[in-house]
């Protein structure tokens, strides 16, 4: 046994593999700890904010402020405030004054701004432009000036009579350190489309898909090789009953019959484990096929036939003598079978077909929130693509896990 986990831990594959999923499973463990707390909390009262960190703005208006001169200050702040929509509705003013589209860069915050300082007239009435245009390029003008000032925002506090006593004003060069604002929040992947941390829901969503990978792996590698065993070692009329039965799941696809039966169950029902079970229920014909070949070429060894001839046991046979030889082979469909478990979650969940939304999240009811909400198109990337990441990540160390002991336990593929 130990110079068996030593030919396995030789294999870069798998221990590539292996190192992968143990990092996995690492994050799972920590990551709560560091960051407890319901994933499914809605704290944002919007969709998909962008990844970052959060202060309330209330509690820096509270907190004492230093004053920083940074060069850029003025310019970024200008930079931050003028939209892709501004800088078109700046170039078409420019243009109707006669300036030349070429000299005008929307990219260049400061030559445009210089631009628009030297040729913009509240009074001008360019060719074309309507009133409420002209009402447009006043407001922006006067919140391009209010941005420059130096004395930006005025704090009002209203007194015991209602009226409103000015307390203080937030100047350009005020600043406060994030470590003395009450409330901050880091959000690494932003929030999803119900305003959720997505990165604590990614977590938990890894945690539930394994284990439903795990769930539906046990029950579909138990039934496969309970029947590949059977039909295998005993053949005649039990060997073509198993096989009708493994004919009729090869005959209807696998999947369509998975959708059916969670069709069947209802929304209300369909918990993570319950899917788990029938993903494990409909998974297990090729597991099943495999084994009885491995046992058919195992059957008239001699080892066989000598425990046979001294009067053993049907399961002492089977046990002793033909699963220790196809244990590997058991092992790495195992494998197989967790992977194709958590891809086949992923899928029934895109179709809407997953687990109920209320309990736990997966991976793939997050891919599905991300479809339905179009999160590619508005550019909420980190909403989906994360999701992504990870089953890749975990479905590539399950299979580098299993080529890695195949090329231990295949003497085809060894070296």
């Amino acid at each position: 046994m130990r110079n068996t986990f030593r030919q396995v831990f030789h294999s870069p594959r798998f221990v590539t593999g292996f190192v992968i999923f143990i990092f996995l499973l690492v994050t799972l463990i920590v990551y709560p700890l560091v960051s407890p707390g319901d994933p499914l909390e809605m704290i944002g009262l919007g969709s998909f904010f962008k990844p970052g960190t959060y202060i309330s703005v209330l509690d820096a208006a509270g907190t004492p402020a230093q004053t920083l001169k940074l060069p850029d200050a003025a310019d970024k702040r200008l930079s931050s405030m003028l939209s892709e929509s501004d800088r078109v509705s700046m170039l078409r003013w420019l243009t109707a004054v006669g300036v030349p589209e070429s000299e005008i860069d929307l990219q260049d915050t400061s030559s445009l701004l210089k631009l628009w300082r030297e040729n913009y007239d509240a009074k001008a009435r360019p060719k074309g432009m309507t009133m409420s245009d002209r009402r447009f390029y006043q407001r922006l003008d006067e919140q391009l000036e209010s941005a420059g000032s130096a004395e930006a925002l005025t704090l009002m506090r209203q007194d015991e009579a209602g009226e409103n006593q000015e307390v203080g004003r937030v100047s350009g060069t005020d600043y406060v350190n994030v470590k003395d604002v009450a409330n901050v929040r880091t959000l690494p992947l932003g929030t999803d489309n119900f305003g959720r941390d997505t990165l604590k829901e990614l977590v938990s969503a890894m945690g539930t898909s394994i284990r439903i990978g795990l769930i539906a792996g046990s029950i579909a590698t138990c039934i496969g090789l309970l029947l590949g065993l059977l039909s295998g070692y005993l053949g005649g009329f039990v060997d073509d009953l198993i096989m009708f039965f493994m004919n009729i799941f090869t005959v209807i696809p696998s999947f369509v019959i998975l959708i059916l039966i969670t069709y069947s169950i209802g929304q209300a029902y369909r918990g993570a484990d319950t899917v788990a079970i029938v993903i494990g229920l409909t998974s297990w014909v090729w597991t099943g096929r495999s084994v009885r070949s491995q046992v058919i070429s195992l059957r008239n060894r001699d080892h066989v036939n000598l425990s046979r001839l001294s009067g053993h046991s049907l399961m002492r046979i089977i046990l002793t003598d033909i699963l220790p030889y196809i244990a590997s082979y058991v092992v790495m469909a195992f494998i197989l079978q967790i992977s194709s478990g958590i891809l086949a979650e992923a899928q029934l969940s895109l179709l809407g077909l997953g687990p109920r939304t209320t309990e736990v999240p997966t991976l793939g009811l997050m891919m599905n929130w991300a479809m339905l909400y179009s999160a590619h198109i508005n550019g909420a990337w980190w909403a989906y693509f994360p999701v992504i990441l990870v089953i890749t990540l975990i479905t590539f160390s399950l299979n580098l896990m299993n080529t890695g002991l195949d090329q231990v336990f295949n003497p085809t593929l060894r070296d």
